[in-house]
């Protein structure tokens, strides 16, 4: 089991690195996220029963790794973001408790929304570019826009009427 092991991490370990890194674009987050993979190679290679190419197996969970990663980064958005959802960029308040409220209710209404949005939405806060985007879902570049687009529309229409409307 250990030879294994070592040869589907000789084999695969620089594919897995290269698939993190490119959406990461953090070589140190890279390799952090690549060793978690390959933990859970270790902790459930018993349990891999062979219905894929083991290399999709591989980037499933480093896939999996990467949105556990996102999520984590994600429960406090940044407040650059939060702009995205309201009318006004100038007028944001200074309170803190307005933005962590903000954030809260931004997130419980964007996990309301299908997984595809919820990506789309989070990946385009994070900077990815609506190319970028459109490679990952398989999905045009304006398609990438338009569900973007309709999808903080939806959001900043039920913000507005609860009140975080800044006009």
């Amino acid at each position: 089991m250990k030879q294994l092991l070592e040869e589907i991490f000789a084999q695969y370990y620089k594919d897995v690195y290269g698939y993190l890194y490119h959406m990461s674009r953090d070589a140190t987050l890279a390799e952090d996220l690549t060793s978690e993979v390959f933990l859970e190679v270790v902790r459930s290679i018993a349990a891999f029963r062979g219905e894929s190419d083991l290399k999709t197996w591989l980037f499933s969970i480093a896939r999996h790794r990467w949105y556990h990663y996102l999520r984590k980064k994600n429960r406090e958005i940044r407040t650059e973001a939060l702009t995205d959802f309201l009318p006004s960029h100038e007028n944001l308040p200074d309170e803190i408790s307005y933005k962590k409220q903000l954030a809260k209710r931004i997130d419980v209404l964007l996990e309301a929304e299908p997984e595809r949005t919820r990506e789309i939405v989070r990946m385009r806060i994070e900077g990815f570019s609506f190319y970028e985007i459109g490679q990952k879902h398989g999905i045009s570049e304006s398609s990438a826009r338009v569900i973007d687009f309709r999808a903080k529309t939806k959001i900043r229409k039920i913000l507005q009427k609860e009140g975080f409307d800044h006009d």
